[in-house]
């Protein structure tokens, strides 16, 4: 009940942020733009639309949950409003998984409302529902949740222009971490070849959520996949969200 309370509080809060719409309007006219660029390029324009609808969806996904995850505690500790919350008998991990869920749902929805607009654009073209879709609209979304539980745990120690800062190079080094791998396979075995494996194995994989060219070129891809990248995005998100947690239990707000 206590999660639940905060959740709620939290989804009113951030429903009322204008940025998410500001960020939402310019998702729907990049969407709305990938038609123009599909008459304009020669080629397949079906797969243009697809290709840049999905880029839309993925990119502004994440700024909203940058945008607004990294102000989620920071605001509370702000406006003094966390000494109110924490005399009361809430625990901190309450405190902190209800900002979470809060959040989570709120872009929830609005990620439901681009992903609608950019299904009915395809529709219009193809005529036809295109189910396979689903799978890079969904992984897109888990994506977004496990950027949103770094921008929390940043938000627990940081202002929120640092905890942006921190969380985009968090979102960078997950989509190019495959370049250390390339990397391993070309140094020496010893110390550094390790150091390096260590680093490649805890730093993240954002690569495990991307179907988009997959899904656009129909090309095959193993349920074991889709069942792995499930299960990476749920384990990475709750260890984020543990590490948060701890950081936050430590903090002192005397």
């Amino acid at each position: 009940m206590k999660i639940r309370a905060i959740a709620g509080n939290t989804f009113k809060e951030a429903v009322r942020d204008r940025v998410l719409y500001v960020i939402v309007f310019f998702a729907v006219i990049c969407i709305g733009l990938s038609r123009v660029l599909a008459i304009l390029t020669v080629g397949d324009r079906v797969k243009i639309i697809k290709d840049v609808g999905l880029a839309s969806l993925s990119i502004f996904g994440v700024m909203m949950s940058i945008m607004v995850g990294t102000g989620l505690v920071y605001k509370e500790i702000d406006k003094k409003t966390i000494f109110t919350l924490l005399s009361k008998p809430i625990h901190r991990f309450q405190f902190l998984l209800g900002k979470f869920i809060g959040l989570v749902l709120t872009l929830l929805i609005m990620f439901s409302g681009m992903s609608l607009i950019f299904l009915g654009l395809v529709y219009f073209h193809t005529f036809s529902i295109e189910w396979r879709l689903f799978i890079p609209i969904v992984y897109i979304f888990i994506e977004m949740c496990l950027i949103t539980s770094v921008a929390l745990l940043f938000s627990c120690f940081s202002t929120p222009i640092l905890s942006s800062l921190f969380t985009l190079g968090f979102y960078v080094i997950g989509h190019f971490s495959w370049g250390l791998d390339t990397l391993i396979a070309k140094i020496k075995s010893g110390f550094w070849r390790g150091t390096a494996n260590v680093v490649y194995t805890f730093l993240p994989d954002l690569e495990n959520f991307n179907f988009k060219t997959e899904v656009i070129h129909n090309l095959p891809v193993a349920s074991q996949i889709y069942v792995f990248s499930l299960f990476y995005g749920a384990a990475y998100t709750a260890f984020v969200l543990a590490l948060a947690i701890l950081v936050f239990r430590k903090r002192d707000f005397i």
